[in-house]
């Protein structure tokens, strides 16, 4: 930092941590109290008594909706669920090999193309789109799901609710009530979390006044990197890792002596248990219980039971992401689906601040503390060294 920018007051900040970036109604996060509100309702009030669409319909339209304005807004989604075929033929056309969430970033993108008209002071156009994003998301991460194994999609089926349709496209089974009851709550959780990385990622793109398919596009581009969404995978790898209960303890005590990072444990907002984590336990207790226990969910609850022992001075506790695997697991979904089911129910926060953002906009345009060279002389082609960390230094 220069000596002018010091008396200006800048002070850099990696990452951004603790510096408000937007004034936001959307959601709120005690990490100290372990509570997290949707529009001012606690996170266990939604799981034990909403759905996820009436969830989204509150972080979106910043109200609970009525009778009427609920059963409106499912049909509207039901309406949109399926996908056009031209997408669906560029989906077929994606590597099998690749990534979901690069297949989920592209077709969201795509949207676009077929809905280009943009029109961000109309009300009608803002709930068409949203509405869009929330229908076709799920549909599109079940048809790259079946297609990459080389298999036509499901259709959508409008008889069943948002959850059990999903798990339907995805399992061609119809889901057992219990199983999308727990999905339906899984999404509700997840649903949104103030300004995390791909959220900010949405407003920063919302603020040039792009249409909402890029915003989401964007944010799920984030969300796929590794320090962001992907998390719950790696719980898993650990587990398997681990391989019995018995191997818990050595597991963990090398992994603190190693100063290593334990997946699923700790979190940048929370120093308690993490609220999520909380509900997302009970709900595996249940799957387990009805659809049998087996040694993950054992393990699981040793770790949980040693890092708290060994680490909960530091304020380090089992985050969303600990429990969320072992029941996506439980629910039969492949690993690599589970960022992008992360992105199925974060398209509802995103949304919300997509809205919120164009309500009072400003472009975002950080500073920056310049740390390079000032007044350098041009050098001659001719004239130049080598350079050992060049590009053809290798």
């Amino acid at each position: 930092m220069t000596v002018a920018e010091a008396k200006a007051g800048l002070e850099f900040k990696p990452g951004l941590e603790g510096v408000p970036a937007t004034l936001s109604s959307i959601s709120h996060v005690d990490g100290k109290k372990g509570i997290l509100e949707y529009r001012g309702i606690p996170i266990e009030e939604l799981a034990a008594k909403s759905t996820f669409l009436e969830t989204a319909y509150l972080l979106i339209w910043g109200q609970l909706p009525t009778t009427e304005e609920l059963t409106a807004f499912e049909h509207e989604i039901r309406y949109h669920r399926r996908i056009k075929y031209r997408i669906r033929d560029m989906m077929k056309c994606f590597p099998e090999s690749g990534h979901p969430m690069d297949a989920l970033q592209a077709s969201a993108a795509a949207l676009g193309l077929f809905y280009s008209r943009r029109a961000l002071d109309d009300p009608a156009y803002i709930r068409g789109a949203a509405v869009r994003l929330l229908a076709k998301i799920p549909t599109m991460v079940a048809a790259f799901q079946l297609m990459r194994k080389g298999n036509d999609p499901v259709q959508p089926r409008d008889d069943l609710d948002y959850s059990a349709n999903f798990l339907h496209m995805l399992t061609e089974q119809e889901a057992d009530p219990l199983a999308a009851r727990v999905f339906d709550i899984c999404l509700i959780l997840h649903a949104e979390h103030t300004l995390n990385a791909s959220t900010f990622s949405a407003r920063v793109t919302a603020s040039t006044l792009t249409d909402p398919y890029a915003v989401v596009a964007s944010a799920v581009g984030t969300l796929a990197g590794p320090l962001h969404g992907g998390a719950n995978e790696e719980v898993l790898e650990m587990i398997e890792e681990i391989g019995s209960v018995g191997n818990v303890r050595s597991y963990i005590d090398n992994r603190i002596a190693r100063k290593a990072k334990i997946m699923g444990f700790g979190h940048r907002e929370y120093k308690v248990k993490d609220p999520r984590a909380t509900i997302l336990q009970h709900l595996a207790e249940q799957l387990f219980a009805k659809f049998g226990r087996d040694e993950f969910y054992d393990i699981a609850v040793e770790l949980e039971k040693v890092v708290e022992e060994k680490l909960s001075h530091k304020g380090i506790y089992a985050n969303v992401d600990f429990y969320s695997g072992l029941v996506y697991r439980k629910l039969g979904i492949p690993s690599d689906l589970f960022t992008p089911i992360f992105a199925i129910s974060r398209v509802a926060g995103w949304l919300a601040h997509w809205k919120e953002q164009l309500g009072e906009n400003r472009i975002y345009r950080p500073t920056q503390i310049y740390t390079g060279n000032r007044n350098a002389a041009y050098i001659p082609l001719e004239e130049r060294q080598f350079q050992a960390d060049s590009p053809d230094a290798n």
